[in-house]
């Protein structure tokens, strides 16, 4: 029989076995413990049909229906570990398997498995349980040490810096695929579905010290589609933030660096997703100089308005005053400003 493991033991092979998930393709496509890979038992149509049949006829009925879909795929199943196995390497036998409540697909398949000579691992409470230990991480408090800056900044940049210098780092940006502005989403890959945001975000949490500082920028709350979770989002506001207080020049100067290259249909879109916001003047006058091939002067007024909005976020939180320390630098050196602002911590 496969060995049941409990959630902590699960997560901690994890991070050294391969993963499968037995669950449908939906489910996985939904979201999935991230690094596993899919092994579905059932397609969607027949997970739904079984689950009918479930309901309507019972356990012993829905076995057999769920055999007739099984029985003839197993070879097909045993091929695909194989596959998957050989094309990462891995010639171990150790492997781990999960559905969503740790019941009949994943006790199906371990046993499958387990037959043909593999070491099989299964996850009491599947996926269930570990939504709920994802829900849980963002419950606790940790030494964040928030890095803060008007737009243009080079934070994302900065934070980077601070990784190659050994801090630790929480990227929300890179694991959410999207830069946080409205031009944020721009060259970028499709954005995760919100559940899968948070298992990425859930483990590159738990990958980290609780002890030591955690270098995070400071976002809003939501990053192009997708949320912070709440709990995690209320910590944060509660954290130091170092303001990286750079000239308006120097930013301006990078934000078309960055941006200036870009179609400009993709900046026009952008400017046109904010225009409530931004206010029907400007959005006209920004978009003429955009069309005028002057993207210099149309950034100039897109960051004069993130500065004006994130200097309100700034003042909305708590104590603001008491948690903010202004970092003052000229330039914008990432490696030599996260040499800064580790001197100060």
């Amino acid at each position: 029989m496969a060995n049941r493991l409990a959630l902590t033991e699960f997560i901690r092979q994890a991070e050294q076995l391969p993963v499968f998930d037995v669950r449908s393709p939906g489910e996985f496509n939904h979201a999935h413990i991230p690094g596993a890979q899919s092994l579905p038992l059932f397609t969607d149509e027949e997970r739904a049909h079984v689950g009918t049949i479930y309901k309507q006829q019972g356990k012993q009925k829905a076995i057999k229906t769920g055999l007739t879909y099984f029985g003839p795929m197993m070879r097909a199943h045993i091929e695909a570990v194989e596959h998957h196995l050989k094309s990462i390497n891995y010639t171990d036998k150790k492997i781990l398997v999960h559905c969503w409540r740790g019941g009949m697909r994943s006790g199906g398949m371990g046993w499958l498995l387990e037959l043909y000579g593999y070491e099989v691992g299964v996850l009491q409470g599947g996926y269930k349980a570990y939504r709920n230990w994802v829900l849980e991480t963002f419950q606790q408090p940790r030494p964040f040490k928030v890095l803060g800056g008007y737009t243009g900044s080079a934070k994302t940049e900065t934070l980077q810096a601070l990784k190659k210098l050994d801090q630790q780092v929480i990227d929300l940006e890179a694991l959410a695929n999207h830069k946080g502005s409205a031009f944020g989403g721009i060259g970028q890959q499709p954005q995760p579905t919100q559940e899968q945001f948070e298992n990425l975000l859930a483990q590159a949490l738990n990958r980290l010290d609780d002890k030591t500082p955690i270098w995070i920028e400071d976002e809003s709350q939501r990053i192009g589609k997708l949320n912070i979770p709440h709990a995690l989002w209320n910590h944060l506001r509660q954290q130091p933030v170092f303001f990286l207080n750079i000239p308006f020049l120097q930013r301006l100067n990078f934000i078309v660096e960055h941006y200036g290259s870009l179609e400009l249909q993709s900046l026009k879109d952008a400017v046109e997703r904010i225009q409530k916001r931004f206010g029907p003047n400007e959005t006209k006058i920004t978009l003429q100089l955009i069309d005028a091939g002057d993207v210099t002067s149309a950034f100039e007024i897109l960051l004069r308005y993130y500065d004006k909005k994130y200097h309100t976020s700034l003042r909305n939180r708590s104590n603001w005053e008491s948690l903010m320390q202004s970092v003052d630098v000229e330039e914008i050196r990432p490696e030599h400003n996260a040499r800064k602002l580790i001197q100060l911590i």
